[in-house]
C-alpha cells in the first residue's frame, strides 16, 4: 500500500515538473492573435530546475508547480529579436561540408547547397501577425477568449483557459475548453450558457494565444529547445533554427508527437514549386528531426542555379535540373561532363560525356556525382560584323556571295549618327541665349557643354567643318578575317571608294561569314596633305573675306585672285601671314632657347654665390637678365612667315606662290600712316610717316634715355622681317643703321642696357684692382726681406 502511495507520488511529481518545465510555452503572450512565432533560446543544460539535477520530490514538484503557475508572459517580438545575431553567428561559424569541400578541390570553385539560401535572412518565415485563427486551431491551457453576451443577460469577459484546460463563468460554471476547436468555440459556450439563461446572443473570439515548447534535434543549424507561437508550423520552426545544417537533410524532415511520427517534409516542393502539404501545424512537445543528408550532387557551368543537391532516391539529371530552372538556353546540348565516384574501382574517380538530349536527361545521378554543363559557343554562324566610322555598326547576316557593296549600299550608310546629334545640338537656344549673354568681346566662339560653339561666327563654321562630321577614308579600308588553316588573322585591305561608288571588282571584295569590316575615318589615319581638308581663313582689305576651302597645291595668290583680288587701301608690304605648323615651331625654338638661357643663368649665379666678393654691379646685371629671361617666358609665337616683299609697287604678282595648308590666316591691313618708337625713347606715341623719313630722324623725334642701346636698335618692319643696327654696320661707316629709310608700319625698337658700365668706370675698377695687387706684392717682399 505505501509502494503505491510512493509511485503515485513519483507520478504526480513528475507531471507537475513536466507542467513547470511548459510553464513558459503555455503562458499567454503579449502578442495578439495570429501573432508571429516566437523563440527562446535553447534551453542549456546548466538553467534546468534543481528538481531535475538533485533528484524529485512531491514537495519540490509541488513547489515547482505553484510557481510556473505564475510565471508571465513570454514576449515574442522581443524574443525574436534577441534569436537574430545568435542564428547569425551560428550560420558564420559553421564549416563546409566535406562534399563542399572535395567539390571545391575538384572544380576550384565554393558552391552553396540549394535551398540554405532561403534560411539565411534572419527574419525568417512567420505567420501574418493580424490573421484571423483558422478554425482547425485546437485550444488549449493558456489561450484568452473574448466573449460577448447581449440579450437576457449582458456580460463582456476575457477569459483564460487555465492549466486543467477550463475556464470559468459566473452562474454557468466551469467550462471545458481543451480540445475544443476555435470553429466551434461560439457553439460549445451557447451550448453551455444556454442551459442556465434563454433568449441571448453571444460573441466569441481568441484573443492573446498560448505559446508551446518544442525540441528541434538532428543535423539542424542551430538545434534545441524553443518556444514558438501556437499558430506555429513545421516550416515556421525550420525558419527559426535556420534550417538543416551543411549535413541536414532537406528531403526528409520529420515530425515526431507521442513517439509516433506525425508529419514528413521535403523542403525541395517548398523551395521548388511552393508545396506546402507537409506543412503540419506543431502542439505543445513536438519533435522536429533532421536526419543527415542523403546523396549529393553537384551541378555547375551553364547552369542558372549551380549548387550542391540532394537525391531522393534515384533522380535524374533531368530532374535535378529542374529544381535550378531546367536546361539553359546558354547550355550546350549535345555535351556536358560527368565526374563519377566508383568506391569498387581500383581507381574510383571516372569522368564521362552526357549527351543533354531526351535520354541523356533520363540518366540517373549517384552520390558524389559532379555534372558540368558547357556554355555554347559565342561564335556566329552567319554574322559578318561592321563597326568603325559608319552609320549602323552592327553584325549583319551573311548571304551567299555576300560583297563590300552589299554591306555597304550608298555613302549615307558612312555617316555616323554624332554627326546629325551635333548638327542638331547647333539650335540649342537656351545654351546659346546664356553663352552669348557671357561672350563679351571674346573673338574665341563660346561653346555648349556639347562642345558645340553657339555664335554663328566665322569660328563656328570653321569648328563646324572640321568637327562636325568624321570624314570618310576613301582609299582605305580593311577586313579581318581568320584563316582557319593557320589560325592566324588575316589583314585584306581595299579602296573604299571604288568599292562603294565604283562598284569596282577589285576592291568589292567578296565577305565570308566571322569577317569584320572596320571604317576608318581621316582622324584615324594621316593621309597626304591633298587629301585632307585645308581651310583658310582671308581678312582684312579683300574684295570676299571669309573663311575658303582650298584645292591641292593653290597659293596665296591664286586665292586671292580667286576672291577677287585687294582692295585699293590694301597695304600689301604690311600683310600678315600666319601659318599653324609655323607658330608651333617657333614655339619650340623659343622654348629651347629659354631653357638654355636658364642653364646659362643659373650657372653665372652659381659662380657669383661661390665669390663673396662680387661687386654689386655685377649683381645687378644677373638681376636684369633674370627680368629679361621672365619677359621672354611671357611670349608666345604667332606663327607670322615674313613675306619679303618689296618696300614699294607691291601688287598680287609680287607675293610669292607659296601653297596653302590647313590652318593659315592671312591678314591685308589698310595702309597706315605712322610709324613708331619703343623701348628706351622718351616719347613712345606713334609718329607720322613721311617719305623718306630715316631711323634717325624718328630717333630724333623720339629721344633715347640715358639707359639706351642704340648699338643693338632694330627696325621691326611691317612685313615681318628685322633690320638690326649690327646688320648695318660698317669698317668705314658705323652710323649708317640711321640711314635706313622706313615704310609706314615700321617700328623702331631700342634695347635698354644690360651692363650700365661705362669706359670711365670700368678703368677706375680695373686701376683699382691692379693696385691692390701690387700693394700686397709690396707688403710680401718686404716680408721676405726682413726674414732673410
Amino acid at each position: 500500500m505505501m509502494r503505491d502511495k510512493y509511485q503515485r507520488g513519483v507520478i504526480l511529481g513528475t507531471i507537475l515538473w513536466a507542467v513547470s518545465l511548459a510553464a513558459s510555452g503555455q503562458a499567454i503572450t503579449d502578442i495578439p492573435i495570429g501573432a508571429a512565432v516566437s523563440t527562446v533560446a535553447a534551453t542549456p543544460p546548466e538553467s534546468l530546475p534543481p528538481i531535475l539535477k538533485n533528484g524529485l520530490s512531491i514537495d519540490a514538484a509541488t513547489a515547482a508547480g505553484k510557481t510556473a503557475a505564475g510565471l508571465p508572459a513570454v514576449d515574442a517580438a522581443r524574443s525574436t529579436q534577441s534569436d537574430i545575431p545568435r542564428l547569425a553567428d551560428a550560420r558564420a561559424d559553421e564549416q563546409a561540408s566535406n562534399f563542399q569541400r572535395f567539390v571545391q578541390q575538384a572544380t576550384g570553385r565554393s558552391l552553396p547547397i540549394y535551398g540554405q539560401q532561403l534560411f539565411s535572412a534572419p527574419s525568417g518565415y512567420a505567420p501574418v501577425t493580424q490573421a484571423a485563427v483558422p478554425n482547425d486551431y485546437i485550444l488549449g491551457p493558456g489561450d484568452e477568449v473574448r466573449l460577448q453576451v447581449w440579450g437576457s443577460i449582458d456580460a463582456d469577459k476575457t477569459l483564460v483557459i487555465d492549466r486543467h484546460g477550463q475556464t470559468y463563468l459566473p452562474k454557468v460554471g466551469s467550462i471545458n475548453l481543451t480540445g475544443v476547436r476555435a470553429g466551434d468555440l461560439e457553439s460549445v459556450l451557447r451550448g453551455k450558457i444556454g442551459r442556465i439563461f434563454t433568449n441571448f446572443s453571444l460573441n466569441a473570439t481568441l484573443g492573446r494565444l498560448r505559446s508551446i515548447q518544442i525540441y528541434v534535434v538532428g543535423q539542424a543549424r542551430q538545434p534545441g529547445t524553443y518556444t514558438v507561437s501556437s499558430l506555429s508550423t513545421l516550416i515556421n520552426a525550420l525558419f527559426e533554427v535556420g534550417g538543416p545544417g551543411n549535413n541536414g537533410s532537406m528531403r526528409n524532415i520529420q515530425l515526431k508527437r507521442d513517439g509516433r511520427i506525425v508529419g514528413k517534409m521535403d523542403l525541395y516542393d517548398f523551395i521548388a514549386r511552393g508545396d506546402r502539404s507537409g506543412d503540419v501545424p506543431l502542439q505543445p512537445g513536438d519533435v522536429i528531426v533532421i536526419p543527415p543528408v542523403g546523396p549529393r550532387v553537384a551541378v555547375l557551368g551553364a547552369f542558372e542555379q549551380p549548387a550542391i543537391y540532394e537525391l531522393k532516391g534515384s533522380g535524374s539529371i533531368g530532374e535535378v535540373l529542374a529544381l535550378g530552372g531546367g536546361l539553359s538556353v546558354l547550355a550546350k546540348p549535345g555535351k556536358a561532363l560527368l565526374e563519377r565516384i566508383d568506391p569498387a574501382a581500383d581507381r574510383p574517380r571516372q569522368v564521362e560525356d552526357i549527351a543533354l538530349d531526351k535520354a541523356g536527361l533520363q540518366h540517373s545521378l549517384r552520390d558524389g556525382d559532379i555534372l558540368t554543363l558547357f556554355e555554347i559557343s559565342p561564335q556566329f554562324a552567319n554574322a559578318v560584323t561592321l563597326r568603325g566610322n559608319v552609320a549602323e555598326p552592327l553584325r549583319y547576316p551573311y548571304t551567299v556571295g555576300m560583297r563590300v557593296r552589299d554591306l555597304i549600299p550608298s555613302r549615307e550608310a558612312l555617316i555616323a549618327p554624332d554627326y546629325y546629334r551635333r548638327k542638331n545640338l547647333l539650335v540649342q537656344f537656351e545654351e546659346a541665349s546664356k553663352a552669348n549673354m557671357e561672350r563679351g568681346s571674346q573673338s574665341k566662339p563660346i561653346k555648349t557643354e556639347s562642345g558645340n560653339p553657339v555664335k554663328a561666327d566665322t569660328a563656328a563654321v570653321e569648328w563646324g567643318v572640321r568637327n562636325l562630321l568624321d570624314e570618310v577614308s576613301w582609299d582605305y579600308a580593311v577586313i579581318e578575317r581568320l584563316d582557319r588553316a593557320t589560325l592566324t588573322t588575316q589583314l585584306i585591305p581595299f579602296n573604299l571608294g571604288r568599292a562603294v561608288i565604283d562598284g569596282d571588282d577589285q576592291h568589292n571584295l567578296a565577305l565570308q561569314p566571322g569577317d569584320i569590316v572596320t571604317i576608318l575615318s581621316k582622324k584615324d589615319l594621316r593621309v597626304p596633305q591633298n587629301r585632307q581638308t585645308r581651310l583658310v581663313r582671308v581678312e582684312g582689305e579683300v574684295a570676299a573675306p571669309g573663311i575658303y576651302q582650298v584645292e591641292a597645291g593653290e597659293t596665296l595668290p591664286q586665292l586671292l585672285a580667286r576672291l577677287g583680288g585687294v582692295t585699293p587701301n590694301a597695304y600689301l608690304y604690311g600683310a600678315e601671314f600666319t601659318r599653324e605648323s609655323v607658330r608651333s615651331q617657333q614655339q619650340k625654338n623659343l622654348d629651347t632657347v629659354i631653357r638654355k638661357l636658364e642653364s646659362q643663368l643659373q650657372a653665372e649665379s652659381g659662380k657669383q654665390l661661390a665669390n663673396i666678393k662680387t661687386e654689386s654691379s655685377a649683381q645687378a646685371q644677373l638681376l636684369a637678365q633674370q627680368q629679361q629671361l621672365d619677359r621672354m617666358k611671357a611670349f608666345k609665337s604667332n606663327g607670322r612667315v615674313s613675306l619679303e616683299l618689296p618696300p614699294t609697287h607691291v601688287d598680287l604678282t609680287k607675293l610669292p606662290a607659296l601653297p596653302l595648308e590647313d590652318g593659315d590666316a592671312i591678314h591685308i591691313p589698310s595702309r597706315p600712316g605712322f610709324v613708331a618708337a619703343v623701348g628706351e625713347v622718351y616719347n613712345e606715341n606713334a609718329i607720322i610717316y613721311r617719305p623718306g623719313r630715316t631711323v634717325g630722324d624718328v630717333l630724333k623725334s623720339a629721344g633715347m634715355s640715358e639707359d639706351a642701346e642704340p648699338g643693338n636698335a632694330f627696325v621691326l618692319r611691317a612685313d615681318g622681317s628685322v633690320k638690326s643696327a649690327r646688320d648695318s654696320k660698317s669698317l668705314f661707316r658705323m652710323s649708317s643703321f640711321d640711314d635706313v629709310e622706313l615704310m609706314p608700319g615700321d617700328t623702331v625698337v631700342v634695347p635698354a642696357k644690360l651692363d650700365r658700365q661705362n669706359g670711365w668706370t670700368k678703368f677706375v675698377t680695373g686701376l683699382k684692382d691692379w693696385t691692390q695687387v701690387l700693394y700686397q706684392l709690396g707688403l710680401g717682399a718686404a716680408a721676405w726681406k726682413t726674414l732673410k
